[in-house]
Formats: structure tokens, C-alpha cells, sequence
């Protein structure tokens, strides 16, 4: 059995449509076609909000109109959950092919799922978040779905057919449009239901006081620790005793309970409502025939429809129904499909496996800086553990946290790690002084072409306005465009967000919709740059171990070995 890999070496990326393009055949159908999307208010802390230049401000109205979600067309009537989608009642239908039920390599699969509520009857609305998967296990292939949202409780899912064989359809929902409501809500006005701490010590003294970006300036003095370069802010009451100076580490409490509703607690049920699976109303399952036309051009295959992440027809064509203003598609460079465990990047990054011997040939003579959370520090830990000459030497630094670093004295290779800054929501000491904001990290590096920079954070900004995440990216891009400017040789690779496995406590906090929004201005904020992205949200997606907000080794290995195609793109590595 042939994935269609060899055949599609020089499939190009092909930017979306503009989604209305789409929306529009849809709207006639469409009863609510008004309905309206959350406005976004600044509510958080006025001192976040520093002036921004005409631009900065045109970026950001953009960037937020972009991740409008509309909300229950009940608006301020009281929640029944009896109304709300019910996953018992959903289900999901394959659409017959046009060649007589059957589908071939270099076909598109259209899936058409009904939503209904409690009481069995059809929802007329959208704003449910799905996502959807095609996949083989016999062939450990699968594939994210483009998900198209109709907004009368109706939606569709499409797939490129890229492989032969039996193919398993599978939809999830992820939220219902009433969770999103409640989640729209804590994020805007409760991102307190996360706050921090920090342990002040100096001789015999110690004293642990609250931290955060924001606090009530009214229930004592502050440390104001907010960086003066980036202006990202963060602080702490000031200790009674001590010094400001004196902050010795950075933790995260545990978080806010009963910060929601016994009704609203309903939404978030698992095996109910919460991350669960549609079924099918007959089979989810198909056969895709080989090729009827030979070699499959692939190049022009489908390129109206594929090639945005999950869901972001979604949200873009909700505000071409108000009127916002759409953002120019965002290109994904590592859009694609696994096969035999491997990923095939449908862009023009060449697809190649590499094991250890490779990758020491690839990074020899280079300084490698990885940035971000800890789902950053598993690229780490994951060449440290295959790379056969690399040694990692213990720093001043916590197991979790960092920073660390690894070296190969042989080969001339330095791998460091290092944690973005504050907000770390974390519960594992971090060391006050290591603490360094990434952009600040960026200015002071050298770069050229023995550079490798690889970026991500998203997972501990969840909890928090976006407008948070946007100034902190904003700072960072700057930082990027600074460094590719003195250094143009340096390689930079950025890391998307992924979804997670959830339950009620982590969906308040860690949602998937929460970085399903980071995603979308992630991308959107690095599109125009020299850098890479790795689409970790689609890697996660397609494949078929279960969701972790730290994918398992094997996707961890494809999204490194992404990475190094783009490091060593001038052909210094070999095929394992």
C-alpha cells in the first residue's frame, strides 16, 4: 500500500480563499446570519494598554475581529441546558461521491454533521467548536479536516484523500457555543482565577507575597517588575519587612475554585458535552481506490479549500456576516499528513526522516536556542536523549522550569534552553533572576548561519486577555525582525499551539478554544516573516494518540525533524 508521499515532493502551499468566498454560498440558509459576535472590551488593567501606534492599533482590531466568536442568540435569558448541544443526538453523515461511492487518491471526502440539543431537536445556530480527523491505523496515517461552520447548527468537514485503503472518519466537539459563552467570559473578566507568588528572602528573613500581571493597587504597595525594553508587566505586593530586590523564585497557587455556576458547570461534563466524539448516522468509514489518473497532480489539488488550521472558517466568516474587516489568509508551512507515523508536509519544505547521526550533521558548528514553554523544552529533552555525543551540564535551575544546557564538544553543537517570561503557570519554583522575556533574549544574539532559534509560547498565556498575548508577540516579532536584519542567515522556527486532553477544571483555565485563538494570532502575527512555522496543531490533530498538552515523543520526533528539513534545507543532512 502507496501513501501518495513519492508522488507529491512538489505540492506548493496554496493560500485559502478568502472565506467569504465560502460563507456566502451558505448564507441564503442561514437564519441567523446577524447574530452577534462577543465584543471585546478592555477590562484588564489599564496599565497593560500603553499607547499603541496608529498601526498597533489597526494590528490589533484586526487581529481581534479575526478571533470573534458569536454567542447564544438567548444573549442575558437564563442558561437551560435542555437547549445546548446534546453529542447523544449529533451525529455526522459521509457525503456520496460523484463516482458512484467511490473515492480515489486526489479526492476530497465532504462530511455533513447535524447538531442537535437535549431534547433531540436540530440547534439552529453555530458557534460549536468541532474538530474532525481522517485516519488509518493499519497505515498510522491520518489527516486534519477543514471544518466549515454554517451557523444554522450545521456543519461540514472536508479532507483531502492522500492515501489508499480503509479510512475511519471522526468528529469531536469540543465545546458547545453556551461553554464558549462561559469561557469568553472568564478570560475577559476573571483572569484572576489564576495568581501567582513569590518568596522574598534575604539573611533569616522571608516573606511570600502575591504576584500577577494585574493587581488591586488599593490592598498595599507594589514591586513593580515590569521589563522597561518589552513593557511586559508583572507584580507583586511588596513585603512588609523586605526589599523589592529580595524576590527569590516564582510560583503558581492553585487555582480559584466555584468560579462558575452549578448550570454552567453542566456544560463542561466529560462524556457528555466536553471533548466527545459525534457518532456517525451509518458508517465512518470509507475506501480510498488508487488514482484513476496515475501520478496525481497534486499541486492545484483542492487549493481553494485546504490549507487553513481547524476551525479558522469559523471564525473568519462570522465577521464577514458583521461587516469586520478579514485578514489576508495566514500561509501554514507544514500543512500535511502522516504516513507510517511520518509527516508529509503538503508545502515546500522536503519531507525526510532523520535519526541521530543525521541530526549531528545537520547541527554541527551551530548554536541551537530554543524559547517557550515546556512544550519547547520537550524539543530539548528530545535531542539531548538522540544525539549520541551530547552531554547536559546541570545550571542553576529547577527540574521544570530551566534554564538548561547540552553540548556536544566533538561536533561543536550548543543546545539551550530557556523559559519565556512571566506568566508561568506553573507550580514548580522558578528561579527569580532566570526569569528573561524572550525578546530581550533575541536582541542579544549574534545570529548568522550557525543560529537556530525556535520559539513557543502559548499554553500559560490561556488564562489571560489576548491583548496580553498580542503585546507579548508584538515585542518578540520586533525582536525577530531585528535579529533576521543583522543576521539574515539565522534560521527561525515557531511552534504552534496544540490541543490538550481536558476536563472541567482544565477547560476553565487551559481550553482548547483558548489556544485555538492564540493560534490563529500566532499565525497570523509571523506570516509576513522569514521563519517557519511548525504546525503542531495539526500534528496534533491528525494523529492517533490522544490529545496532551505534551504530544508523545513520536509527534514531538516529526515536529523536530520539520525543524531540521528547514535548518538544513540546503541539503546538509541525509535521509534516514
Amino acid at each position: 500500500m502507496q501513501d501518495s508521499g513519492s508522488r507529491r515532493k512538489s505540492w506548493k502551499y496554496h493560500t485559502v480563499s478568502p472565506p467569504y468566498k465560502v460563507q456566502n454560498r451558505n448564507q441564503s440558509s442561514n437564519p441567523f446570519k446577524n447574530l452577534p459576535t462577543f465584543p471585546h472590551q478592555r477590562t484588564f488593567c489599564p496599565h497593560l494598554y500603553q499607547p499603541l501606534s496608529t498601526e498597533e492599533e489597526l494590528e490589533e482590531r484586526n487581529l481581534l475581529d479575526s478571533i470573534a466568536w458569536p454567542r447564544p442568540p438567548s444573549g442575558s435569558e437564563p442558561l437551560n441546558l435542555s437547549q445546548t448541544s446534546d453529542l447523544a443526538h449529533s451525529l455526522f453523515t459521509i457525503v456520496t461521491s460523484q463516482n458512484n461511492h467511490s473515492w480515489y487518491v486526489g479526492d476530497q471526502l465532504e462530511v455533513q454533521i447535524h447538531l442537535h440539543d437535549f431534547k433531540g431537536q436540530p440547534k439552529r445556530y453555530g458557534g460549536d467548536l468541532l474538530l474532525a480527523r481522517l485516519h488509518s491505523p493499519k497505515y498510522k496515517a491520518g489527516v486534519a479536516g477543514e471544518v466549515l461552520d454554517h451557523k444554522n447548527g450545521l456543519y461540514s468537514a472536508r479532507f483531502p484523500l492522500l492515501w489508499e485503503g480503509s479510512a475511519q472518519v471522526e468528529v469531536m466537539m469540543v465545546h458547545s457555543n453556551e461553554a464558549i459563552a462561559v469561557l469568553q467570559r472568564l478570560r475577559e473578566k476573571r483572569p484572576d482565577r489564576v495568581y501567582f507568588s513569590s518568596i522574598f528572602h534575604q539573611g533569616e528573613q522571608s516573606e511570600k507575597m502575591g504576584c500577577n500581571l494585574c493587581l488591586p493597587q488599593d490592598k498595599g504597595p507594589l514591586c513593580n517588575y515590569t521589563d522597561l525594553h518589552t513593557g511586559d508587566a508583572w507584580y507583586c505586593y511588596k513585603p512588609k519587612m523586605l526589599s523589592c530586590d529580595t524576590r527569590n523564585n516564582h510560583f503558581m497557587e492553585s487555582p480559584l475554585k466555584n468560579i462558575i455556576t452549578n448550570k454552567e458547570a453542566l456544560l463542561f461534563q466529560k462524556g457528555v458535552n466536553l471533548k466527545y466524539p459525534i457518532h456517525a448516522s451509518t458508517s465512518d468509514t470509507i475506501v480510498v481506490l488508487p488514482s484513476k489518473k496515475g501520478t496525481v497532480d497534486l499541486q492545484n489539488y483542492n487549493s481553494h479549500f485546504w490549507g487553513m488550521a481547524i476551525s479558522h472558517h469559523i471564525v473568519s466568516a462570522i465577521n464577514v456576516e458583521n461587516g469586520s474587516k478579514i485578514p489576508d489568509p495566514v500561509k501554514l508551512a507544514t500543512s500535511g499528513y502522516y504516513y507510517q507515523d511520518i509527516w508529509r508536509p503538503l508545502g515546500g519544505v522536503t519531507e525526510r526522516q532523520v535519526d541521530g547521526l543525521s541530526i549531528t550533521q545537520c547541527l554541527a558548528n551551530k548554536l541551537v536556542y530554543l524559547y517557550g514553554d515546556s512544550t519547547m523544552r520537550q524539543w530539548f529533552e528530545y535531542l539531548v536523549t538522540v544525539l549520541p555525543g551530547m552531554k547536559e551540564f546541570k545550571q542553576e535551575s529547577t527540574i521544570k522550569v530551566g534554564p538548561f544546557m547540552a553540548l556536544d564538544s566533538t561536533h561543536n553543537i550548543l543546545l539551550k534552553y530557556h523559559f519565556h517570561g512571566p506568566p508561568i503557570v506553573s507550580k514548580a519554583n522558578a528561579v527569580a533572576h532566570k526569569i528573561r522575556y524572550i525578546a530581550n533574549e533575541l536582541d542579544g544574539l549574534t545570529g548568522g548561519p550557525n543560529t537556530v532559534v525556535a520559539l513557543s509560547l502559548w499554553a500559560h498565556f490561556s488564562p489571560f486577555p489576548v491583548e496580553v498575548y498580542i503585546h507579548r508577540l508584538r515585542h518578540i516579532r520586533k525582536a525577530v525582525v531585528r535579529l533576521l536584519n543583522r543576521a539574515p542567515g539565522t534560521a527561525v522556527v515557531v511552534r504552534t499551539p496544540n490541543p490538550r486532553a481536558l476536563d472541567q477544571e482544565l477547560s476553565l483555565i487551559f481550553s482548547d478554544w483558548f489556544a485555538l485563538q492564540l493560534d490563529v494570532v500566532l499565525r497570523a502575527m509571523f506570516k509576513d516573516l522569514n521563519v517557519m512555522l511548525v504546525d503542531a496543531w495539526q500534528m496534533c490533530v491528525a494523529h492517533q494518540q490522544p490529545h496532551n498538552v505534551h504530544p508523545p515523543r513520536v509527534i514531538v520526533r516529526n515536529m523536530v525533524d520539520m525543524m531540521l528539513s528547514h535548518v538544513c534545507r540546503d541539503g546538509t543532512t541525509t535521509d534516514a
